[in-house]
């Protein structure tokens, strides 16, 4: 496919003429085309598994991490949860014409604040080929024609999953338009759609820091900042210990590949003694090397737990692996200052029995999601009860959090009057 900034403006261009025809759409048509789009990636799973293993094989070739490697894969368990989430999707209510405010001004002006969808939204992501469905099942409802660029690991794959939802689409009588694959898989066809201003209203980009930043800084393009998951888990000296230990756990080790994973836990030095020997033996077991500061040392080292020196680039890193920087602290503000410091703004979680610990972290953090007594791998825009998200953005303008339906809508004022003029 061409890389050229022409053929990227034309598919542009075809986004922008789909998405005229989706603002009138009813839910029902909406909905009809998910349905049918979930049912088709159900049909054709063999086909997407097959074409799939090829862009697996040729990552593990390139000696790509097998943190990067298990995004990247798709089976048949996978694809069907990826359709479940169309359908999710589809249940969900349609926020295109929902009413923000609206209230009748003394001279009778009436007013009303309308979502309506933003357009043509463009994705820019890695090797997630999970997000080129979510991407569009969310971008369909909420009434915008969506521009998808993948990574080049994962193109044959995104390839065939666009090719099933635009003959879905084209099936439901929908613009199969609604739905593109940027052409082309260098890194000149990213910088075409950063710069395709007004044929593009916003950006989204999904993936690590340095595409996110890539992003942000070279787009001409609105962009809607989603950032790194340096997650923290704080265990306060009120925690109850077996609590503490299965969220440490579960934020960490049960999905470590994702932006909500934990990377960093501190724990009060109060309830060091107690809590620190059962966790240790709890990371020991699930695989999980601390990388931690002196007052670590010696609880991993009882237990035998793998263990090294933390540094600053711990402490920042987001780690997509089986590694957690770790220290002690003295005091909740304490570690509210080392949060301060590396958190990437994205989920912060504390585990505590005090309402007043709780009450001063959730003040003292400044995050998209604060977790109290629950584990960071809540923050999701299906946990949220979104369906599946676009992404969790972690700027302040627009959307904060899990991004579902309603933030891919704005606003328009509908004023209507009976020939009021101004005086």
């Amino acid at each position: 496919m061409s890389d050229d900034r022409g053929a990227i403006l034309e598919c542009a261009s075809r986004a922008r003429a789909a998405s005229t025809s989706l603002r009138g759409l009813t839910r029902d048509d909406k909905d009809r085309a998910l349905r049918r789009m979930a049912q088709a990636l159900r049909d054709q799973a063999p086909r997407i598994v097959a074409v799939n293993a090829r862009d697996v094989q040729r990552a593990i070739d390139d000696g790509t991490s097998a943190a990067l490697v298990d995004r990247l894969t798709l089976d048949a368990s996978r694809i069907s949860a990826i359709a479940d989430a169309l359908d999710d999707v589809a249940d969900l209510p349609d926020p295109v014409g929902d009413v923000v405010r609206g209230y009748t001004l003394p001279n009778g002006l009436d007013v009303r604040q309308v979502r309506v969808p933003l357009g043509v939204v463009g994705i820019i992501y890695e090797a997630r080929p999970n997000v080129t469905v979510d991407a569009a099942g969310l971008c369909l409802k909420s009434g915008n024609a969506v521009l998808l660029r993948g990574s080049s690991s994962a193109h044959a794959t995104n390839e065939v999953l666009v090719d099933v939802m635009r003959e879905a689409l084209a099936t439901a009588g929908l613009p199969p338009d609604a739905v593109q694959l940027v052409p082309g898989t260098s890194h000149e066809s990213v910088k075409h759609l950063m710069t395709a201003r007004g044929y593009v209203d916003v950006l989204i980009p999904r993936g690590g820091e340095g595409l996110i930043r890539s992003v942000v800084e070279g787009s001409t393009v609105p962009v809607i900042e989603t950032g790194v998951g340096n997650c923290h888990v704080y265990v306060d000296a009120s925690a109850d210990i077996d609590k503490g230990v299965r969220i440490l756990l579960n934020a960490k080790a049960q999905r470590t590949s994702v932006c909500n994973a934990a990377e960093t836990f501190l724990v009060h030095r109060d309830i060091a003694d107690a809590f620190l020997p059962v966790a240790m033996a709890a990371l020991r077991d699930a695989g999980v090397t601390v990388h931690g500061d002196d007052r670590m040392r010696a609880y991993a080292e009882a237990v035998g737990t793998a263990f090294a020196p933390v540094t600053d680039e711990d402490w920042a890193a987001e780690y997509y692996s089986l590694d957690i920087a770790a220290g002690v602290v003295d005091s909740l503000d304490d570690a509210l200052a080392h949060i301060r410091r590396w958190s990437s703004g994205h989920t912060e979680a504390i585990v505590t029995d005090s309402q007043s610990s709780a009450r001063a972290f959730i003040a003292g953090v400044d995050s998209a999601a604060v977790m109290v007594n629950a584990s960071t791998r809540f923050t999701d825009g299906g946990e949220f009860g979104f369906g599946a998200e676009i992404g969790i953005s972690t700027q302040k303008l627009h959307a904060r959090g899990p991004m579902g339906l309603t933030e891919l809508t704005t606003t328009t004022y509908v004023v209507t009057g009976d020939g009021h003029i101004r005086p």
